[in-house]
């Protein structure tokens, strides 16, 4: 039966902010929603859910059936590679990218979100995992697989699964809604009461859930719990930005979308505390950011977006001042957010995040040089019908350098000291697999896939794997060795806390970087970064005048005549 306002309270477990946030996105209570909520019970977190994160906190970003060999699941060679390596002692946590059995788009269009998918592995693989390393898992709760169960039952007119997905009218005015993807919106499917037009935001095999129905919203938090109990510390809100639909919108960044963010958050701290959610938004920067929440209540954590093609920009251009002051104005909204950095993940480089900061005319240029180092470039159709570059299809390796003209010694240095900026910045830095063993473009998987992303996507066979990272010479085993060296530095640095300070050095930004990291309890750590081909020389001083101390000038030498740094040279001063 419907609870009054007046009684449920009383009757029901949920608390003010629960009821207010479901309020928020539906109007009311709905039974079917309080109802599951209540259904969750609470377990005791395996960690003080207060410290939500410290300097020792590196994500490693990698696909569960990333490295394979003879004999084991995928998830098994890939721990086995990890621990041979030593990896547990430099990498804290692993984001597992989705691993349910799936149709498309390489896990992101889900079968089951409870399965694993049996050609990775079991939940007990999983389990093995994160015995030795803390999880990150996907929840790709935008849509499903066109064979999920819900949506065959849908079809086939199932009144379990009624108003699951959302079947629009094509006569409907949908020209305000932003599109991802040169791709049709509504697909047709064929049902038991005839043809439906189904809302199909990324590809026609993955169907949009309707959250608009409150049942939908209860079994995505079901399996969000789910995931916590089943060891993910991190919890990654695929596509999120997209969730809510109304008609005469853009259909993104909805007022419902960010409470049901909010709602998520608060229901896994009631239910599983210390869990954190992490938004996946591609988007431009000020809109990514606006899922911390207005006072940091939202997401814990969103992707910095404009990080990679930032860094990338000022490589190309010779001219480290658009990163400069972008970088000075970013600052997480509370003590309970921070920012997840990386430059590459199993996307490509989104430049949407770059609106409003570089001009479109160093966007076109920044595509064309991709092109020439071998990648590819995704487009996405605008509103007026033109095609606009959205994301950048290349390795990050191969996006800093062109592997064809450069010599490995070089490349590698300029590729690390990319790293070495994201490793250095204000919150949790997460590296992609690929990053970590240097992966060239695969251009094959592109050729015989015919879908872009692939080439940032390669597969391994560990003994392939361990040939190639066997030579000391080739560029993969410098990138192999060098990320390894930044690591185990990184993580015993208590000024790159996420929570510690940055201060941005007034430096010209012609091709100089340089930043202070002060931690909570004093420790002070410079960075200084040239990411130009010539050598140059951080103006003497600069430190210290800036900061009012003299103990990060390590040589007196560097306090007379600055601080030298070779072509592609980053240095992480300390007081010690």
């Amino acid at each position: 039966m419907k609870v009054s306002s007046s009684q449920w309270q009383y009757d029901m477990k949920i608390d003010s902010k629960t009821a207010d946030l479901i309020q928020q996105i539906y109007g009311c209570l709905p039974d079917v929603l309080v109802a599951g909520i209540n259904a969750l019970e609470s377990v005791q977190p395996s960690t003080d859910p207060s410290e939500l994160w410290s300097e020792k906190d590196i994500v490693l970003i990698t696909y569960a059936d990333q490295v394979q060999s003879p004999g084991q699941t995928p998830l098994q060679t890939q721990r086995h590679f990890l621990l041979d390596h030593g990896l547990e002692q430099l990498i804290r946590c692993v984001h597992l990218l989705p691993f349910c059995p799936y149709t498309s788009d390489d896990g992101f269009s889900v079968v089951d979100y409870l399965a694993v998918d049996p050609d990775a592995g079991t939940w007990d693989d999983i389990a093995d995992l994160g015995v030795s390393f803390d999880l990150m898992f996907d929840l790709v709760l935008n849509h499903a697989s066109q064979k999920h169960e819900w949506f065959q039952g849908y079809l086939q007119g199932d009144s379990d699964y009624e108003d699951f997905f959302i079947d629009q009218d094509p006569a409907s005015d949908l020209s305000q809604v932003v599109r991802p993807r040169s791709l049709p919106l509504l697909t047709q499917f064929e049902s038991a009461t005839g043809i439906r037009n189904i809302w199909t935001t990324f590809s026609a095999d993955q169907v949009d859930l309707n959250y608009a129905n409150p049942h939908v919203m209860r079994l995505m938090l079901e399996t969000l719990v789910e995931y916590a109990r089943k060891g993910s510390r991190i919890i990654r809100l695929d596509a999120v930005a997209f969730l809510w639909k109304q008609i005469g919108t853009e259909c993104i960044h909805l007022p419902q979308t960010h409470a049901a963010v909010k709602l998520m958050r608060h229901v896994l701290d009631q239910v599983v505390p210390g869990t954190l959610v992490l938004t996946e938004t591609n988007v431009p920067h000020p809109e990514n950011v606006s899922y911390f929440g207005g006072g940091g209540d939202e997401a814990h954590m969103v992707y910095q977006f404009s990080l990679p093609p930032l860094l990338l920009d000022a490589i190309h251009n010779a001219d480290t001042s658009v990163l400069r002051d972008w970088l000075a104005t970013v600052k997480p909204p509370s003590d309970l957010t921070t920012f997840f950095n990386f430059t590459a993940s199993h996307d490509g480089i989104g430049v949407r995040p770059l609106e409003g900061i570089v001009s479109q005319e160093r966007v076109e240029r920044l595509a064309a040089i991709v092109l020439s180092h071998g990648g590819r470039v995704s487009t996405r159709r605008q509103s007026d019908g033109t095609e606009s570059p959205y994301e950048l299809n290349i390795t990050y390796l191969e996006a800093v350098a062109d592997s064809s003209v450069v010599e490995p010694f070089e490349h590698s240095r300029c590729f690390l000291a990319t790293q070495a900026i994201m490793l250095a910045l204000p919150g949790m830095p997460a590296v992609y697999f690929h990053s970590l063993v240097g992966s060239p473009n695969d251009q094959e998987a592109v050729e015989v896939s015919g879908q872009n992303r692939r080439i940032n996507r390669h597969k391994y066979v560990r003994q392939d794997l361990e040939s190639v990272l066997a030579d000391p010479q080739c560029l993969q085993r410098r990138v192999f060795d060098g990320y390894q060296r930044l690591l185990s530095v990184r993580v015993a640095q208590p000024a790159f806390h996420p929570q510690a300070s940055m201060q941005v050095l007034p430096l010209s930004g012609d091709g100089l970087l340089g930043f202070v990291r002060v931690a909570r309890s004093g420790e002070r750590l410079a960075v200084v970064a040239n990411l130009t081909h010539q050598p140059r020389v951080v103006p003497p001083g600069l430190v210290d005048e800036t900061f009012g101390y003299d103990e990060l000038a390590l040589e007196r030498l560097w306090k007379e005549d600055g601080i030298p740094l070779r072509p592609f040279q980053v240095r992480w001063l300390t007081e010690n």
